[in-house]
């Protein structure tokens, strides 16, 4: 039996075959389409459920049920001795704080729940963070330490082309909806430790581009200047728009960021449920600081 593994859940952006591919088992997130639940992944895809958006459908995220999170970590742990669980962020879903307590109550000593405050391409690479840390022989306490240490070492722009769904979920009034319509209004919101708020309101998608790559440069001279002056962050886009239109925005993060490659994700089907199709998002992440082993 292998020493420390790691389990996270599809809004990281992973898939189960990536999650395969790296070693990692994947939790998908439910969500319901017109009352009927779904998971990610497994029983819609991504064209049918932005298919079923664009057409109206009723669409809202949902949390994992406890049973399907510990069926999860159980398989996990015929594989392994402890398992470290990467859920998204407690200050966007109260699925972190469930697993924290039944981490507790039934899986004391075997499964630590990290919550970092991460949602996204973020998320996922806490998940490579996570396995290159197991790779140097840090024990599972001590890596749910280092991460959530970092907890702070990152930051999310998003640009939404539609106010709909911002509508329906209660962080714009309809009223403001209505007008941003009419005048073009493309707000870009900034995720900051578990916190999602509107950064800046831009006339026309792309100034809201413009205005991301903008922030992130000012990221990089300001709050992380160290971690890039050190060549110790990441970059990191998400997208729910079309293959072609992320593949497009990928290439302005590069030429607007020369020499540093860009991890892209999906935007995962469970967040794309608050910010809708057609979303762009850049992220950066920095290098988690490693301790002395205990």
């Amino acid at each position: 039996m292998k020493s420390v593994g790691v389990v996270t859940d599809s809004n990281s952006g992973i898939t189960p075959e990536m999650g395969e591919n790296i070693g990692v088992m994947v939790l998908p997130m439910p969500f319901f389409i017109d009352g009927e639940c779904f998971y990610e992944n497994v029983t819609v895809s991504r064209e049918e459920f932005f298919d079923k958006m664009r057409k109206g459908a009723d669409i809202s995220s949902s949390q994992p049920s406890p049973a399907d999170v510990m069926k999860l970590w159980d398989k996990a742990l015929k594989e392994y001795e402890q398992i470290i669980y990467i859920p998204m962020s407690s200050g966007l879903s109260g699925s972190c704080s469930t697993a924290l307590a039944m981490a507790e109550e039934d899986y004391n000593g075997k499964v630590f729940v990290v919550d970092n405050g991460r949602v996204s391409t973020p998320m996922h690479r806490s998940v490579l963070d996570a396995l290159e840390l197991i790779e140097e022989g840090y024990s599972a306490s001590e890596i749910k330490d280092i991460l959530e240490a970092s907890r702070a070492d990152m930051t999310i722009f998003v640009g939404v082309d539609t106010l709909k769904f911002l509508k329906k979920g209660g962080r714009i009034t309809p009223a403001t909806a209505a007008i941003g319509t009419i005048l073009n209004i493309k707000p870009v919101l900034k995720f900051d430790v578990g916190t999602l708020d509107t950064y800046a309101k831009c006339r026309g998608f792309n100034n809201s581009k413009k205005t991301m790559l903008d922030a992130m440069h000012h990221e990089f001279e300001t709050t992380f200047k160290n971690a890039y002056d050190n060549n110790e962050i990441y970059l990191l886009a998400a997208s729910s728009a079309s293959d072609d239109v992320t593949e497009k925005w990928v290439q302005d993060i590069k030429a607007s960021f020369p020499g540093m490659p860009v991890m892209c994700d999906n935007l995962s089907l469970s967040v794309s449920c608050h910010i809708g199709y057609d979303g762009l998002g850049i992220a950066c992440s920095c290098r988690p600081k490693r301790t002395l082993h205990a």
